[in-house]
């Protein structure tokens, strides 16, 4: 039974490659004579120059369009124009005009196993037949064209979003020929990548591009690799438009609720409430075209933060005004408060005023007592005693003066009208979102 199912094996293998023989030779019997000629003796499994050295393979792109930045995913997606040129002394021929042949013959010839490095996705276009192009030049150079589009991956640096600018890369390397094999080369070096001028962009500018060789290195070994670098700027109007105004316009309307009677509770909690619960969403919307990533502090996010702040800053103020109305007196009453306060302070003024005249009397005394002879001087122990007297009362007068200070300062602390903290709010928060604006903006601009 083993015997028969290995003979039927046999006869199938057989069988097949007869067919792809009798292909094989019906494909070169439809061939042009000269195409016959070079295919004679071809291999298409072994390199140019096998055994003489590397062939040298040059590249070109035509780029027709980038569309699809993600930076959730990290990656855009582009159609390229793919050319390859190198040498194969095996397909010289006689004559001075090249060989345009159809793209479906590239399977008889030995083409370079060039891939893209970072590539997510990948599809050669097809319509109305596979996007091909085969020429032959006379010296044996072989031009090979593809069209190409690819997803590939870009890693970018959302610090700075929206104000920032990426770097990414397109990198070709070949698969299986290491660098003795295979030399890779920029036909034109910069100028090698064309379509970048009548490239438009949604929310990106090109602001720069160049070439670069170099070798990727593996565990196989050395292979050759071709880089294209470009450099792309965000367009901040967009985001100006859609996040930084409605942000500033809300912190702006929390502002009004200064200018409203304290009495108007619902009014300014209604005020408080909203803007705060807009800027919420507001913050939630501009988070679901970005990545889900903690390492990632956007200049965006630290704006809506600052003008989250500035918000609940405004309702937490109109609670501490509405605190101390309901702790000290009234607007009415402000005025016999402020009378009341001035009396407390004239009293005190007076008793240390009081204590000040009797230590001056009891000065001039002594110095009345010391001109007077010994006849109308008091005796020893009177004058101990008046001068013993006078020592408590000058640090009384000391004591005085310090708890006089400190309760001046007490009152400079302590809010007389609760309607004043509006007035101070209404200069304070301009100003300071104002110079923190300024910072802003001068940081992620310039640095």
């Amino acid at each position: 039974m083993h015997v028969c199912s290995f003979v039927g094996s046999v006869l199938l293998l057989l069988f097949i490659s007869r067919i792809m023989d009798g292909s094989v030779a019906s494909t070169e019997e439809i061939l042009p004579p000269t195409i016959q000629k070079l295919m004679k003796g071809y291999n298409k499994y072994l390199r140019p120059f096998f055994g003489n050295g590397p062939v040298t393979v040059g590249m070109s792109l035509d780029i027709a369009s980038i569309y699809t930045i993600s930076e959730i995913n990290m990656d855009y997606t582009a159609t390229i124009f793919l050319r390859q040129r190198w040498t194969d002394e095996r397909l010289c021929f006689d004559g001075n005009k090249s060989l345009s042949l159809d793209g479906r013959l590239v399977e008889l010839l030995w083409v370079p196993d060039t891939f893209i490095v970072d590539s997510k996705k990948s599809f050669l276009h097809d319509i109305t037949v596979e996007n091909r192009l085969i020429r032959i030049f006379p010296n044996g150079t072989v031009l090979y064209a593809l069209r190409i589009t690819t997803t590939v991956a870009c890693s970018m640096d959302l610090t700075k979003y929206p104000m920032d600018r990426q770097t990414c890369t397109l990198q070709l390397e070949s698969w299986g020929y290491n660098v003795k094999d295979v030399v890779f080369y920029w036909t034109r070096g910069n100028q090698s990548v064309s379509g970048l001028d009548h490239l438009q962009l949604a929310q990106y500018t090109l602001e720069d591009h160049y070439t670069s060789e170099s070798e990727a290195v593996y565990e196989t070994g050395n292979y050759p690799k071709l880089i294209f670098h470009f450099k792309l700027k965000r367009s901040i109007l967009y985001f100006i438009l859609e996040t930084y105004v409605p942000s500033s316009a809300l912190v702006v309307l929390s502002w009004v609720s200064f200018w409203i009677s304290q009495s108007s509770v619902p009014a300014r909690i209604c005020i408080g409430v909203t803007t705060v619960l807009t800027m919420t969403t507001l913050m939630m919307g501009a988070r679901t075209s970005l990545p889900n990533a903690n390492c990632f502090i956007k200049a965006i996010d630290v704006y809506l933060g600052i003008c989250f702040s500035f918000i609940f800053g405004a309702l937490i103020e109109y609670a501490v005004a509405h605190f101390c109305t309901l702790h000290q007196p009234n607007a009415a009453n402000a005025y016999m408060y402020g009378q009341e306060m001035q009396e407390r302070e004239d009293e005190m003024n007076g008793i240390v005023t009081s204590i000040g005249s009797h230590a001056l009397r009891v000065r001039k005394r002594e110095e009345m007592l010391s001109r007077v002879g010994d006849a109308g001087s008091p005796t020893p122990g009177d004058s101990k005693e008046e001068i013993s007297s006078s020592h408590p009362q000058n640090r009384c007068t000391k004591c005085m003066a310090i708890t006089r200070r400190v309760v001046r300062c007490m009152n400079c602390c302590k809010i007389e009208n609760p309607h004043y903290i509006d007035n101070y709010s209404r200069l304070t928060f301009p100003l300071s979102f104002i110079m923190i604006n300024l910072l802003y903006w001068t940081y992620y601009l310039y640095f």
